[in-house]
């Protein structure tokens, strides 16, 4: 799965408008109190180092991103980090209205949970002016669920400056198929700013309607504050 979205994205990159010349390379680096992915925590609500890249020849992009997790081991498996792997093409309808669609790819190596745990999703997203909403549907089983290929993932965000600082409200409702019982709705609300060039410091509060525990017996769906640092370079 992995090769053929490189394979792909590499593919529409050569055969596409976009010149070498008009390419970028961006990277980041960060930590977080608490990894939360669609509210749950991927930490048991500790602290998790992240790092990405990502590349963009003119609508096309492709990217990569990780970030240290302990819910593989709690499960029983043996990873303890997470990888992305992304790519996509973005584009403008009419004015204000723009698209971005594509895939990606959840790696967790050596995961040895069956089902695995590798996830594959598609997406599309419409966002006009500071609103964006956008649907995630997965074509493998889901995070290791059981027959829940085609589960879907459906969320509203919009980002606000609010006297200098970006507030970001979220509202998001993971629907797993063919298990009622673990879907169920998270909400965020987060507050950043660049404090430096490149420096990107975050406060978020996070709840979801779901209880999730973890075999310390921790809520990893509970509502809670993260803080991150985040460096863009």
């Amino acid at each position: 799965m992995k090769r053929t979205l490189f394979t792909l994205a590499a593919a529409l990159l050569v055969s596409g408008a976009p010149t070498i010349a008009s390419a970028q390379v961006a990277f980041n680096a960060g930590v977080v109190t608490d990894y939360r992915y669609r509210g749950i925590s991927q930490t048991r609500l500790k602290p998790a180092v992240q790092a990405g890249i990502d590349y963009a020849a003119g609508a096309f992009y492709v990217g990569a991103w990780a970030s240290s997790i302990k819910w593989i081991k709690d499960g029983g498996g043996d990873s303890d980090i997470e990888v992305d792997l992304y790519g996509g093409y973005k584009g403008e309808l009419t004015k204000g209205l723009t698209y971005d669609v594509g895939g990606l790819y959840y790696l967790y190596p050596s995961n040895s949970l069956s089902p695995s745990a590798n996830t594959f999703e598609v997406y599309g997203a419409l966002t006009y002016g500071p609103v964006t909403a956008k649907y995630s549907m997965s074509t493998t089983n889901l995070f290791g669920v059981a027959d829940s290929k085609r589960s879907g993932y459906f969320d509203l965000s919009g980002t606000f400056d609010v006297a200098g600082f970006a507030v970001t409200p979220h509202i998001g409702h993971q629907a797993v198929k063919n298990n009622s019982a673990a879907s169920y709705t998270d909400y965020s609300i987060t507050i950043s700013k660049e404090v430096a060039t490149g420096l990107v410091v975050s406060l978020a509060a996070v709840d979801t309607d779901i209880k999730v525990l973890a075999p310390n017996g921790k809520d990893l769906g509970k509502a809670g504050l993260v803080l991150g640092l985040k460096y863009n370079f």
